[in-house]
């Protein structure tokens, strides 16, 4: 990705600092090295990806990261990013809530299943365990799905979204 030539108004410093975080931290968690988050606070050059990263896990738009704007092609590569970031976490936000939705419809349909069979045959009072079993285990099993499966796959599709843990709460 090309190079930005921006930064000598960067914010970042600023930024990383409000929300209590050495820049190990904002290294770790936006997945660049500590040096970049150095040269970025400096005011050196970075790309648009870097500045996404950045940007995500500060949890800002990548305007934010600048007190000022040089150039009107900078300001427009901004606004193309963030949309770009707008819409990625919308697709990948749509397929992971489908996913969902897929197990929240078996559980019922276990529920109903589990409530016909204890109704109409004496198959004890364990028929009940059906339910907790499902909705336990199943939670267990849809979370290694997203881990191990999904998210790589959402990832290498929507490089710049990021999972949402919450959604399967």
């Amino acid at each position: 990705m090309a190079s930005v030539n921006c930064m000598n108004e960067s914010r970042i410093s600023e930024i990383r600092r409000t929300v209590g975080w050495t820049q190990e931290r904002l290294a770790t968690e936006s997945g660049v090295t500590v040096r970049t988050v150095q040269r970025l606070e400096a005011g050196q050059d970075a790309s648009m990806d870097t500045l996404s990263r950045i940007a995500g896990a500060l949890q800002v738009p990548v305007g934010d990261l600048f007190a000022r704007v040089e150039t009107p092609q900078f300001q427009a590569s901004v606004d193309g990013l963030e949309y770009r970031v707008a819409q990625q976490q919308e697709k990948r936000d749509s397929y992971t809530k489908g996913v969902v939705l897929v197990y929240r419809g078996l559980g019922i349909a276990v529920l109903f299943a589990t409530l016909i069979l204890a109704l109409t045959m004496d198959w004890g009072w364990y028929i009940w365990l059906a339910i907790p079993v499902y909705w336990g285990v199943g939670r267990l099993l849809l979370e290694a799905l997203f881990r191990l499966a999904l998210d790589p796959k959402l990832d290498e599709r929507y490089p710049l979204s990021k999972a949402d843990r919450g959604i399967l709460g």
